[in-house]
């Protein structure tokens, strides 16, 4: 199968979760808006989700693939069997006390970390507190969750890892349906949501251990001991999970900082979720499908073929993001009134949320490159080199952070995770090229000037455009008009920029088919093959 089709099986399934995630949160903003509840939830909400990036799918995306796929290389699927129920057994153990412990210490975590904005009022710090605790143990459900989906992408099984976060969505979109239906007040509405949010942890998790015994894998509990292949997965995973919660902890930064004023942290969370699209479907899908594809071409010594799978990788992600990040940046008002001025989103949300999308937009294609660079680590299980560039980030994040919200509030943190985003991913690239793990192609650059030409020529159109379309735009036309209006903006950008970049060399069709398909060479065998 060639790295499109596999990059497609995981992007598809993560589109669908990325636009159930639209609905979820159009619904949201009718229900809530920018509200204290909104606030509330969120900042509850964000706390497990950063230590779910933390401590399951960053540490066990980087650390846990290439050790699970060196086990299938050696020892066959027995042997990886074997080194699963190790690492389950002791990750098992761990969360549960982790859970037991924040869960406990949450008072003080909300008033020092998560949102020390709430301190001057006790009732919101309160609530925040008891729905933080609530929606924590989802924590755990993620974190075997992200162990499980790692065993199925080394087995080439993407779909049930890929499909199963679609059901937080679907979840929770039927609490906010019920709670709308209902006419619930926004406190109640935030405690469906909080319940919702664990009841998916549990479903996500029983996904992905049906797909894993389908897979032909019984996973059975081991008593906690640290064995030597334990000990390598940790002395892999603690760096790993710091860098691949980058994104969530730049965010964990900004949203303490937001705090301090009221509707920040939700006119944030509104615009990431729009970028959280291109990201999710590109980033996401490359990432997954990238590590194991370099981690067997390595083990097995195919340095050229590793490095052309890398290349191809960043023309790809290219190929989608620019045009995507040139989109969001001009439509973003228009993106935010479609989908969520409505209800108790005014227009004045609009303004606010737009902002920080057009900023987020120019983040864009830094941000999937992460995603397609830091895999070149992780395969030659270097993960320490990739943590010191989130490390500078972190610092670059957090000093523009604090230095900007003060002269443009929520504008200045989405600045400040964008720049952050730029300066790792050009650490990353330039380690990989200074290696000679990135070969340096002057046809990908050629490539990639003309991608930046015809997205220059869809900005162009889009421009011209949008004064046309206006009428359709504003916020007293209907929403099938705005719909329109918005799609049909959409489908001229796209027209415009495909028909350039194939028309000038930036991409070519019969090209990217047969450089992302595998070597000739026969592949190891997988549990795929031995079915």
């Amino acid at each position: 199968m060639s790295l499109v089709k596999k990059f497609a099986t995981v992007g598809g399934a993560t589109l669908g979760s990325r636009l159930f995630g639209f609905a979820r949160e159009t619904l949201m903003a009718a229900a809530l808006g920018t509200g204290p509840m909104a606030d509330i939830f969120y900042a509850a909400f964000r706390f497990p989700n950063l230590f779910r990036r933390l401590f399951a799918e960053g540490a066990f995306n980087a650390a846990f693939v290439p050790l699970f796929s060196k086990e299938i290389e050696a020892n066959g699927v027995e042997g990886a069997k074997r080194f699963s129920e190790e690492v389950f057994g002791v990750l098992f153990t761990a969360l549960l006390v982790i859970t037991i412990g924040m869960q406990l210490s949450m008072p003080l975590l909300v008033r020092w970390i998560i949102a020390p904005g709430f301190a001057d009022d006790p009732e919101k710090t309160a609530i925040t507190v008891r729905m933080a605790i609530v929606m924590f143990p989802y924590l755990m459900c993620m974190s075997l969750t992200a162990m499980m989906s790692g065993m199925l992408n080394s087995l080439h099984h993407f779909f049930a890892a890929a499909i199963a976060p679609v059901f937080l969505n679907v979840i929770m979109i039927s609490a906010l349906l019920y709670a709308l239906w209902t006419g619930a007040d926004p406190l109640t509405t935030g405690w469906y949501l909080s319940w919702s949010v664990l009841a998916a942890g549990i479903v996500q998790l029983a996904i992905v251990y049906f797909g894993v015994r389908h897979a032909g894998i019984r996973i059975g509990f081991r008593r906690p001991k640290m064995t030597p292949n334990v000990k390598r997965l940790l002395v892999l995973a603690v760096p790993a999970a710091v860098t691949g919660g980058i994104t969530q902890i730049n965010q964990i930064i900004g949203q303490a900082i937001a705090s301090g004023k009221e509707g920040a942290i939700a006119a944030l969370q509104y615009a990431d979720r729009i970028y959280q699209l291109p990201l999710g479907v590109v980033g996401v899908a490359v990432g997954v499908v990238l590590l194991p594809e370099l981690a067997r071409a390595l083990k097995g010594g195919h340095m050229k073929e590793a490095s052309n799978i890398q290349n191809r990788s960043l023309e790809f992600v290219l190929f989608l993001t620019l045009p995507a990040a040139a989109g969001i940046w001009i439509l973003s008002e228009a993106i935010i009134r479609v989908l969520y001025e409505r209800g108790a989103f005014s227009a004045d949300n609009t303004a606010v949320v737009a902002s920080i999308l057009a900023i987020y937009g120019l983040g864009l294609p830094g941000f999937v490159m992460i995603k397609a660079l830091q895999p070149g680590f992780y395969a030659r299980e270097d993960t320490k080199t990739p943590m010191r560039f989130t490390i500078v980030s972190v610092v670059v994040n957090s000093a523009l952070a604090i230095s900007l919200f003060p002269l443009i509030a929520e504008r200045g943190i989405a600045t400040a995770e964008a720049a952050a985003g730029w300066i790792n991913t050009c650490l990353l690239f330039f380690t990989l090229w200074k290696r000679g793990d990135l070969t340096w192609e002057w046809s990908f650059a050629r490539r990639v000037l003309m991608l930046l030409i015809a997205t220059a020529f869809m900005s162009a159109g889009l421009i011209y455009a949008m004064p046309y379309a206006a009428p359709w735009l504003t916020p007293g036309s209907g929403l099938l008009h705005q719909l329109g209006a918005l799609f049909g903006l959409i489908g001229l950008a796209m027209v415009t920029y495909f028909g350039i970049a194939f028309l000038i060399g930036g991409a070519d069709l019969g090209m990217i088919r047969r450089n992302l398909k595998r070597g000739k060479r026969a592949p190891a065998p997988t549990a795929d093959d031995q079915q």
